[in-house]
């Protein structure tokens, strides 16, 4: 289980997350909505230490992140980063490294995976994320579309227990955005646990387990996409669906 408990960031004298809690469970698809600069992207990132929180816990398993810096911090982000993979906005690929060298190189070098073995999980990883035709192929030959599908394939690699990815498709068009989305939700019917910010309201609806409504820096709303969308309890909620739609 992924527990965040009462987050608090603040920047200067702005609280950009006011006491955020909320609990992902094995095998759970969370999904966080909500208007640009509503915390989503900062808390995601609180969760493997690249966002900093000034007080509350979270819990990956049983390692659980303190707020202040020491070394307890840094021995429980070292833990946490072995258990959960994260696939950015922007794809992050190493261009001059082939699309199979880039799934390796963390297997490899971090995870000491003997080189045979590293390379036959990454063919069997860009097969299922339909980009094994592209293994010799250089990042800066793709589309968008195919180098966000290769960098999931990395994070795939480190064999997380969770994956958070943050707006995985807001730089694409259209059609590969879809292509991304097919990937995720194949992953989300196999069980992966995920916490995604989104803007996908498709995804959100058919793929989540749970849908969180942030709006400057606290959780408005939470639910089963369900009611969420059909049945949405607050003005807040309502607001920003019907501003979606448009």
């Amino acid at each position: 289980m992924i527990e965040l408990t009462n987050i608090i960031k603040r920047y200067e004298q702005h609280e950009v997350l006011r006491g955020v809690s909320l609990t992902v469970a094995d095998g759970e698809v969370c999904v966080l909505l909500g208007p640009s600069g509503g915390g989503k992207s900062t808390l995601l990132r609180t969760i493997n230490g690249l966002e900093t929180f000034d007080s509350g816990t979270i819990r990956v398993g049983d390692v659980t992140l303190p707020a202040a810096a020491g070394p307890e911090r840094e021995l429980a982000l070292g833990k946490i980063r072995q258990r959960v993979g994260m696939v950015f906005q922007q794809f992050n690929l190493f261009p001059h490294r082939t699309v199979l060298q880039n799934v390796t190189e963390a297997p490899i070098h971090v995870l000491k995976q003997p080189k045979d073995s590293a390379i036959a999980n990454a063919r069997r990883l860009l097969d299922r994320v339909g980009m094994l035709d592209k293994q010799n192929a250089r990042p800066g030959s793709l589309s968008g579309g195919q180098q966000q599908r290769v960098a999931i394939a990395r994070t795939l690699a480190m064999s997380p227990e969770a994956v958070l990815f943050d707006e995985p498709t807001s730089a694409l068009d259209p059609r590969t955005t879809a292509e991304v989305i097919s990937v995720m939700t194949d992953l989300a019917a196999a069980g992966q646990r995920m916490i995604v910010v989104t803007h996908a309201m498709s995804f959100a609806r058919t793929v989540a387990h749970q849908v969180h409504i942030l709006h400057a820096g606290t959780i408005a709303e939470s639910g089963p996409p369900q009611q969420i969308f059909d049945d949405p309890q607050t003005e807040i909620t309502r607001d920003f669906l019907s501003e979606a739609d448009n």
